[in-house]
């Protein structure tokens, strides 16, 4: 069983390497798929995630991030970087990423963002996690930080209450990992459509309603779309759930504890038959945001 496990996961790996690291609580950390988001809240904001999925199933996923993204003084550029972690199986990967973003207003409320992202993975394989029968098959052995670098970009029409945006953050398709000429372990371009509006349900403003939808598409994986609903009350709190077609179901939930400090937590439960063996995915993040002393929040958005 052990070994079925082990092997499993190394094919998981193959498939994560063709799709980005995916998060149910993406609309808070956007700024990891698409550049131009880089610097959109008008406030530096300080972000940290850690993600468990298919909790029971050994050497399943594990996920770690952090990301600042800011706006830079009054002008209309802005300036983000972020590490994303990724432990797969016998995976280990590291992604640091740089993005600029450069603002031109379109009307009163709204603005158009450009963003570019430059991206460093370092990439490690472990063969002693591997079920290999001939430890001499020069096919498996171990890769210690295998550096590719990539290029993306993305464009994000915005205001405080509505936002579409698209995106590519990794134009290069890269080989991690080869048996001989075929890529068993490779970067694939991904393409991402996302897009959100927030509703006032009643007259004092104190619950409103953000429906929101992400389409990721990239070649030799199915089209992933990701469908969320969230409801915030008085500013404080937030309750949502989220569909993730022909994959799983979430609950999210939010806390705004302070001016600064928003604290949120996803769960995921399979809908594939993959849900026989795992008792579910957990998500929970840290947003921290630094205010100038004469402007605070206001009114904390969604997104």
């Amino acid at each position: 069983m052990k070994k079925f496990v082990v092997i499993f996961l190394f094919s998981v790996a193959v498939s994560y390497a063709q799709q980005d690291t995916q998060f149910t609580q993406y609309m808070y950390n956007t700024v990891t798929i698409n550049p131009a988001y880089a610097g959109s809240r008008g406030v530096m904001s300080i972000f940290a995630l850690h993600r468990t999925q298919w909790v029971g199933l050994d050497g399943a996923p594990v996920t770690n991030t952090v990301s600042v993204n800011t706006p830079l003084n009054e002008s209309r550029l802005g300036l983000g970087f972020s590490l994303i972690n990724d432990k797969i199986g016998p995976t280990n990967e590291n992604t640091f990423s740089t993005d600029v973003s450069y603002s031109i207003p379109t009307s009163e409320k709204f603005k158009l963002s450009f963003g570019i992202k430059a991206t460093a993975n370092i990439f490690n394989l472990d063969v002693n996690k591997l079920a290999v029968k001939d430890l001499g098959d020069t096919r498996f052995q171990n890769l210690n930080g295998t550096f590719t670098p990539n290029v993306g970009a993305g464009v994000y029409w915005h205001s405080d209450k509505s936002y579409i945006g698209f995106s590519v953050p990794n134009f290069i398709e890269s080989n991690r990992y080869d048996d001989n000429e075929i890529a068993i372990f490779k970067e694939k371009i991904n393409y991402y459509l996302i897009a959100g509006h927030v509703f006032s349900l009643n007259n004092s403003d104190s619950v409103k309603f953000k429906p929101a939808i992400l389409t990721k598409m990239v070649g030799g994986a199915p089209l992933q779309l990701d469908v969320s609903a969230n409801f915030m009350f008085n500013d404080k709190f937030v309750l949502g759930a989220a569909y993730r077609w022909s994959a799983a179901l979430s609950a999210m939930a939010g806390f705004q504890a302070s001016e600064g400090w928003y604290i949120g937590y996803g769960y995921d439960h399979d809908t594939t038959k993959l849900s026989n063996y795992n008792s579910g995915s957990h998500e929970i993040f840290l947003r921290f945001e630094l205010f100038k002393s004469n402007k605070g929040i206001t009114s904390p958005r969604f997104f």
